[in-house]
């Protein structure tokens, strides 16, 4: 595709034409004023979605990705715009989710005078991306996006930031997109660095160390869900008869209703296991990083396993846990091969015994209580659960972080991958609105339910202006305690009940609700509740589920910090 004397921001615009991006998420201002002169013109070709915060942009852009699989792209104008787009920028790059985060910056000859809204967007954001490059003239627009996009999707996905300088915006330049041609050089060297992953003989050894396991266990991480793995996951599970446990950001890669799925690991995690973990024999951990709140106190983890690590990341292998048999490559790759090395089935009676008996004990002793209730007040798991059970267990759950996420993450249940989405490494309060409208607007025949705490709710509480502008069908459920959840528990359990600042006076969250013009109701008795549900999946298009919910509730099981996975707290008196 050739284009004669074309403007750099319409450059800008053909390229993501090029890329297959069909929406965009951004905020409009000076610097960025060229390009959105030529969007208007491509309104039939992307669609625009207005955010009311440039934070709020990128999670959008960050929810997209995570729900459909392709790159988010968001958009910023210069100084203050680019600046609000790094908290969301540092979320995505420890998630690995793949963005184009376009911004402006002013004249190339004006870059270091401290010109109206300069900032330095290259040297503030280099250390939270994957990539990061300062565009200065309109001739490098077409390479400079081609290879933004192969470095945000290729090996770990991550952010690429691309700052354009006004001028490069308003020149103008012959435009040709040729993506083979223009990665030639790029790709084929990272061709040659990708053959030298996992060897046969690798592969070979660690096939012959899961069928000599007598209680192996595969850990299975967002890794998974990135290379589009579950299939192949799957696969070794069944030949192998072999349990399946996830990560917090590897949920929804294995159906919860899968016989072979254990349940989650890490700090608010199941008990069975993180029990399985410290008696398992071998570990095979995929697409996972072992994060600290997978791991617990290192020292301490998994002590009688040797441990498979698939990872794509090198960086990774042997950073946090020591890998007996590391295999470096892509999983879905990966766990191909494990399965054409004649992986064999074994019984295990004893070892899914092992992990009924105490999942059995996590329903007696939490799980029953917090989901029955039995009291005047709503319980967060309450709310969760008959949200799955409303939406037959097919709705893409977005969350905030804290309490919420942790309830949402044990008591949420899925048939479909690519269903859960949360804010993992980085723990970012006021993901939860932003992201669910993005995975919404990737996934509009799909029911998103963002479920969010009242604190991390009005961290980015405007976003509510883009689903009434923009009308995006949204279902958005607010547990509402009137604390900040998470760490006023901290305080309850490790700091002698002081609750020093984790108190929320909170405005009438229905009164705002009325003022953006999204029906909204509040549910306040547990014998409601069902019926609350029913109106939020059966109200079209966007709607708004408060629930006042018991104010002091702790989210149990819990690994304190610094301890180990031997180390459960069952309820605040186990301590």
């Amino acid at each position: 595709m050739i284009r004669k004397k074309v403007r750099g921001t319409e450059a800008l615009l053909l390229s993501l034409i090029a890329e297959g991006t069909d929406t965009i998420f951004g905020y409009p201002g000076g610097t960025i004023m060229p390009f959105y002169d030529d969007l208007y013109h491509y309104s039939d070709q992307i669609n625009h979605i207005l955010v009311r915060h440039e934070q709020g942009a990128v999670h959008a852009a960050e929810g997209y990705a995570r729900s459909t699989g392709k790159a988010g792209v968001c958009i910023a104008t210069a100084g203050p715009g680019a600046t609000n787009f790094v908290t969301g920028i540092a979320d995505a790059m420890l998630d690995s989710t793949p963005l184009i985060c376009i911004t402006a910056q002013v004249n190339a000859d004006k870059l270091g005078t401290n010109f109206f809204q300069e900032a330095d967007t290259i040297g503030i954001t280099l250390p939270i991306t994957k990539w990061s490059y300062q565009i200065t003239g309109a001739d490098e627009i077409p390479q400079v996006m081609a290879k933004a996009f192969y470095i945000a999707r290729s090996g770990r996905p991550g952010p690429v930031v691309i700052s354009v300088a006004k001028n490069a915006q308003v020149e103008t330049t012959d435009f040709a997109y040729d993506q083979a041609e223009l990665l030639k050089d790029l790709v084929s060297k990272d061709k040659r660095a990708a053959a030298d992953g996992a060897s046969e003989e690798e592969i070979a050894r660690a096939a012959s160390a899961i069928n000599a396991a007598e209680r192996p266990l595969i850990i299975a991480g967002q890794g998974v869900t990135i290379s589009g793995a579950e299939n192949e996951l799957a696969e070794l599970a069944r030949r192998g008869n072999i349990p399946v446990a996830t990560t917090l950001l590897g949920i929804s890669c294995i159906p919860s209703a899968d016989p072979l799925y254990v349940g989650k690991v890490g700090m608010h995690g199941n008990i069975a296991p993180n029990k399985m973990t410290q008696e398992a024999d071998l570990i095979i951990a995929a697409g996972m990083r072992f994060s600290d709140r997978v791991t617990g106190e290192t020292h301490g983890y998994a002590p009688k396993a040797r441990i498979i690590h698939i990872e794509i990341d090198r960086a990774e292998v042997n950073k946090n846990i020591r890998a007996d048999l590391p295999l470096i490559g892509d999983a879905k790759n990966i766990l191909a091969r494990l399965n054409r090395a004649g992986i064999e089935s074994r019984p295990r009676e004893e070892w899914f015994g092992f992990a009924r008996k105490e999942a059995e004990a996590e329903y007696e002793r939490i799980i029953a209580p917090e989901l029955s209730g039995g009291g005047k007040r709503i319980r967060m798991g309450q709310v969760i659960d008959r949200i799955t059970k409303a939406a037959c267990d097919e709705a893409i759950i977005v969350t905030d972080v804290g309490q919420n996420q942790m309830f949402a993450a044990r008591y949420a249940r899925f048939k479909n991958k690519r269903s859960w989405i949360t804010s993992g490494g980085l723990g970012t309060m006021g993901f939860g609105l932003p992201a669910a409208i993005g995975a919404k607007t990737g996934n509009p025949d799909r029911n998103v339910v963002a479920i969010l705490g009242d604190g991390g709710f009005q961290m980015n509480i405007q976003e509510l202006g883009t689903v009434m502008q923009s009308g995006i069908g949204v279902k958005i459920v607010l547990l509402n305690n009137t604390y900040l959840g998470m760490v006023r528990q901290w305080q309850e359990l490790f700091f002698g009940k002081r609750y020093s600042f984790t108190h929320l006076d909170n405005p009438d969250f229905q009164q705002i609700l009325a003022a953006y013009r999204i029906p909204a109701r509040k549910v306040t008795d547990p014998q409601e509740l069902e019926e609350a549900v029913s109106w939020l999946f059966s109200t079209d298009g966007p709607a708004f589920l408060e629930a006042a919910v018991l104010e002091e509730e702790n989210v149990f099981p819990m690994i304190p910090a610094g301890a180990t996975l031997d180390d459960i707290i069952y309820d605040k008196y186990d301590k």
